[in-house]
């Protein structure tokens, strides 16, 4: 049996006809589903759904009365869909932004989209910088903030391989704010410097070769330091 990722269930979504609610005939919207589980434990049996957002559905509208006069509670409920199916049921909202938070709407999705590009399209410049051997472009990457994370990761990754001393310090300037992005950039320093057999003074940071013992910059003793 063959399992489907969220990612090809969301494609493949997108690429039906939105049911429409059959209590107000507006078009329903894709929602993706919270990561816990609902009624009898067992999930939501999908990532996606499909629900009514329109806040004058009269099902929504009526909803608030019906709660509070039959359990004594401030909610309402929206009518939902399950993706493949003409099946529409019910689901409680406590507040009108209720479920409001995992509606996929247009925006989001051709955000994802130019997200999903500009890794494919950085990936593909690392690529060839690295068979090219070009340090110095893949550091310019690095240092790009506008890059997505996930491309300056995999260039604080490749930078070790193929960069040259003078990387050093501008990696050791970068403060990401990312854990995962400043400890490859600090694995990639320790790996410029093996390559090189140098290290950093520990008394003015300058770099020096490995087996020194006295620092060119600043004159110390630096043997067994």
């Amino acid at each position: 049996m063959a399992f489907e990722t969220r990612e090809q269930v969301l494609e493949k979504i997108l690429s039906q006809e939105k049911p429409k609610c059959p209590h107000c005939k507006e078009e329903m919207k894709i929602w993706e589903t919270p990561p816990i589980n609902f009624a009898d434990g067992l999930g939501w049996g999908t990532p996606f759904l499909y629900i009514c957002f329109n806040d004058d559905c009269p099902l929504y509208r009526q909803g608030w009365d019906h709660m509070k006069e039959t359990y004594a509670q401030t909610a309402s409920y929206r009518c939902m869909c399950y993706p493949d199916s003409k099946q529409f049921q019910l689901i409680p909202v406590f507040s009108p932004m209720g479920a409001k938070g995992q509606i996929i709407d247009d925006q989001i999705l051709l955000e994802q989209e130019m997200l999903k590009e500009a890794i494919k399209k950085g990936f593909s410049i690392l690529a060839d910088c690295y068979v090219s051997k070009d340090g110095v472009a893949v550091l310019n990457l690095l240092l790009d903030a506008s890059q997505p994370m996930r491309v300056r990761v995999k260039a604080a990754e490749m930078i070790g391989d193929i960069g040259e001393i003078e990387a050093i310090e501008p990696l050791k300037n970068i403060r990401s704010g990312n854990d995962k992005l400043d400890n490859e950039i600090e694995k990639s320093v320790s790996k410029i410097h093996k390559r090189f057999f140098t290290r950093e003074c520990p008394f003015c940071a300058e770099i020096i070769k490995r087996r020194a013992k006295i620092c060119k910059h600043c004159g110390a003793e630096v043997a067994g330091n």
